[in-house]
């Protein structure tokens, strides 16, 4: 631990020297003189030697007391200085973003998140745009994507913020009569998938278990979307089988208008990032929103 950590103790220190005495710095403080004075003495033990020297007339600094009244004076300062500003950020952040999404993650999550991030915020104002093409997007000049899948484009900034869990799914009367032990018995059956080019090839897929088995199987797609909505439409009507996310799925599966088959087998998840022009400073505005979408997603993904 260092000598500087304890703020409470440096700022105990410099009243102590700016008062001229204990009993004087414990008013100042709204405290007790022995509060202050263990304060002190802790302070003086972590640095190893005396820093005041004390008689019933008067109070000195030691040589080292000068030189860590200075230090503590600089990071007091600069704790100030940086709580003010961000005080003063927090009044103040207002403005315009222009934000994009993919389609259904936006339409839902991010839409309340948005909505949440406003009511905190009410100076912020968004247009929200809906885009499977997040490259497009920043280039016609967009502040900030929230979106499902890959990024790797060196111009774009992307933060990961999780990562979307999915179930494989169809409807009740599509499994009927049907026996799944692994997923090499579904890999010929009629699949809905999703297309998009940061979504690689949703085709070949590779499923896992706890215990550490692996299976990898390409299927054949009777049906290729972009929005998985549409896929959970086209399961729902028993058009065939999907790869869907769990949090656009979860009251079907109560309802058991679809069910989760292969429960041991989970595919891969996709990640989830906040994207942003690599070469531009941002705003304040920005800023909070991108550390907004992290601490918001955390308990959805």
């Amino acid at each position: 631990m260092s000598v500087f950590d304890n703020l409470y103790q440096l700022r105990t220190f410099v009243i102590i020297v700016e008062c001229g005495s204990l009993s004087a710095a414990a008013r100042r403080l709204n405290t007790t003189q022995p509060t202050v004075s263990r304060h002190l003495s802790a302070l003086e033990r972590e640095v190893g030697t005396t820093l005041l020297q004390r008689d019933t007339h008067r109070m000195s600094l030691t040589l080292t007391g000068h030189q860590v009244l200075a230090n503590a004076k600089s990071i007091i300062e600069l704790v100030e200085e940086s709580e003010n500003r961000l005080r003063a950020e927090q009044k103040q952040l207002e403005g315009h973003i222009r934000l994009f999404s993919t389609i259904d993650f936006g339409q839902s999550v991010v839409s309340r998140m948005i909505a949440s991030f406003i009511e905190a915020h009410p100076g912020i104002t968004i247009d929200l745009s809906y885009s499977n093409r997040p490259i497009h997007m920043i280039e016609e000049g967009h502040d900030v994507g929230i979106i499902a899948g890959n990024i790797t484009d060196d111009s774009i900034i992307a933060k990961r913020i999780g990562s979307i869990q999915r179930l494989i799914v169809c409807s009740p009367g599509f499994l009927q009569g049907k026996q799944v032990d692994s997923p090499t018995d579904i890999e010929s059956w009629p699949w809905v998938t999703l297309k998009g080019s940061q979504f690689n090839s949703t085709n070949n897929m590779t499923f896992y278990t706890k215990d550490g088995q692996k299976q990898s199987i390409s299927v054949s797609s009777v049906l290729a979307t972009e929005g998985v909505t549409g896929i959970r439409e086209a399961i729902r009507m028993g058009l065939g089988i999907a790869l869907l996310p769990t949090w656009l799925i979860q009251q079907d599966l109560v309802s058991e208008r679809l069910i989760s088959i292969l429960p041991g087998w989970m595919p891969q998840s996709i990640p989830a990032h906040v994207i942003y022009p690599s070469q531009r400073m941002l705003p304040s505005r920005l800023r909070r929103l991108i550390s907004y979408c992290s601490e918001y997603m955390a308990p959805i993904l």
